[in-house]
């Protein structure tokens, strides 16, 4: 499995936020408030996602005495995990960026001033959940195993190989 580009969290963000804005151009009057209640479950996974990234990476590492290794079907779990974070955050992120963009010139009116600071606030909730999505995925790499050219060497001397 491949890290994720960013260039697909780009263009996630970009259709999204397409779709969003001409979402919103054509339904605002009919909407009721942008709800609040987005940003403390965002918030609340990212911490989560932030934490479980740290914990994963001393595990895999090896950097903690005694710390059981992990499972490589756990960090495969946990790869996924932070690869739909991240999706679902670019996603999220987009089209409340859509809506945000949509209501910014119209902020002298009450409702699309509040509508645009739940809208940012969220976006930043989404943004928070993007960078520990990616952070989570980067603490489920596998480390790069020690440098083995003193072990060459000293196979070549004394033991035979398959390939000169």
């Amino acid at each position: 499995m491949h890290m994720t580009k960013p260039s697909t969290i780009a263009g996630i963000v970009v259709v999204c936020a397409i779709v969003g804005w001409l979402a919103t151009k054509a339904t605002f009057t009919n909407l009721p408030l942008l709800p609040i209640t987005a940003v403390p479950a965002l918030a609340a996974l990212a911490l989560a996602e932030a934490a479980v990234g740290r914990s994963v990476r001393i595990r895999v590492t090896g950097r903690r005495k005694g710390a059981k290794p992990l499972a490589p079907l756990a960090v495969a779990r946990l790869v996924a995990l932070a690869k739909a974070s991240s999706t679902a955050a670019a996603g999220i992120g987009g089209l409340v960026a859509g809506y945000l963009a949509y209501v910014l010139p119209e902020l002298d009116k009450s409702v699309p001033a509040r509508d645009a600071r739940v809208a940012g606030v969220t976006l930043a909730a989404a943004l928070l959940l993007l960078a520990a999505a990616l952070y989570l995925e980067h603490c489920c790499r596998a480390p790069k195993p020690p440098d083995d050219s003193d072990d060459e060497s000293q196979r070549s001397q004394g033991s035979w190989q398959w390939h000169a």
